[in-house]
């Protein structure tokens, strides 16, 4: 079992994707904000992170967040899979090969709306042996 943090304002998504994590066996928990979630991280280090990028207060948000945990002693090996509609709103037409430890230093991307069978497999792949507790 997994504790796995959801940054997100999507409230629908929150709800589904936590559901469907716990419903495999993983502890779930979910911020709307990146200063909340970066606060609460802190406080009880997440063993992954699904990570939006664009938020009301700034359309870069999870961006900003991803290079602070990579900055963070205390976050920095937390991986980071970026889930968002980003190149839906702004077609930049970012993908993995984008990730640089640098400007987006998260581990994984996948496009909004993903199917849950995807993302249930990336998050298996992400977490290594302790999805197999789950």
């Amino acid at each position: 079992m997994a504790n796995i943090m959801i940054v997100d304002d999507d409230l629908d998504l929150t709800a589904a994707t936590k559901l469907t994590l716990e419903s495999h066996g993983h502890n779930v928990r979910v911020a709307l904000d990146t200063d909340t979630a970066k606060t609460v991280m802190l406080e009880d280090v997440p063993d992954l992170v699904i990570l939006d990028v664009m938020f009301p207060e700034d359309s870069a948000a999870g961006f900003s967040l991803a290079r602070d945990m990579h900055a963070d002693d205390k976050l920095t090996s937390v991986p980071i899979l970026m889930l968002t509609a980003i190149n839906a709103e702004i077609p930049l037409g970012f993908t993995s090969d984008d990730i640089d430890e640098t400007w987006m230093p998260v581990k994984s991307f996948l496009e909004k709306p993903v199917d849950f069978g995807t993302l249930l497999t990336k998050v298996n792949e992400m977490l290594g042996d302790k999805a197999s507790d789950a």
